[in-house]
């Protein structure tokens, strides 16, 4: 003979079995009265118990396949490895122009980051941008008027303006990231 005391819900429940085909833990649960939360948890140990089951049913149909990282993924013609899950620009604005002009200029996609990073934090991809040294537009030129190299309407028109900019990112810094990183380290580029 048996004696187990099962305490649930501030109730004190004692059950005497004898015999060999008598489950305890079963006669506990079952004296516990029943409540909205008993059958919420009851339902969930039912399903667990169907999910344990069914996993043990899964057989494996061929080798498992790894993603990449950025960093370990193959790199693009310019050497830059893909950035992967990153949202395009809204359409029709100045950063629109800018990530679909890259790959005009060489760069892939995965520099685009680094580019609206720079530029937010000299211009905020603002056309008429000026700070006190003079410095103008989107990529911040200094003096602005060297921009007048992309188009007479340097002053007004932001794809003129990345346009050059990002002839001058490939100019001095290679690419986007390049330019950044020197920011990043410098406070300009």
């Amino acid at each position: 003979m048996t004696a187990l005391i099962a305490v649930a819900a501030g109730v004190l429940v004692e059950l005497h079995t004898s015999g060999p085909g008598s489950d305890p833990a079963a006669m506990a649960l079952a004296a516990i009265p029943t409540s909205h939360s008993a059958t919420l948890l009851e339902q969930e140990r039912q399903q667990m118990i169907l999910v344990d089951a069914a996993s043990k049913t899964l057989s494996m149909v061929s080798a498992p396949k790894l993603a990449q990282s950025p960093a370990s993924a193959a790199s693009d013609q310019a050497g830059n490895a893909p950035v992967l899950n990153f949202p395009a620009p809204d359409p029709g604005t100045a950063q629109s122009i800018g990530f679909n002009m890259l790959s005009s200029f060489g760069f892939s996609t995965s520099q685009w980051p680094c580019l609206d990073d720079l530029w937010n934090r000299e211009s905020g991809w603002i056309y008429d941008a000026e700070n006190a040294s003079g410095a103008y537009g989107i990529p911040q030129a200094l003096p602005g008027d060297k921009m007048a190299s992309a188009g007479p309407n340097w002053e007004t028109d932001p794809t003129t303006q990345i346009k050059w900019g990002l002839g001058y990112i490939q100019s001095v810094y290679g690419t986007p990231c390049g330019a950044w990183d020197h920011e990043e380290a410098d406070g300009w580029y």
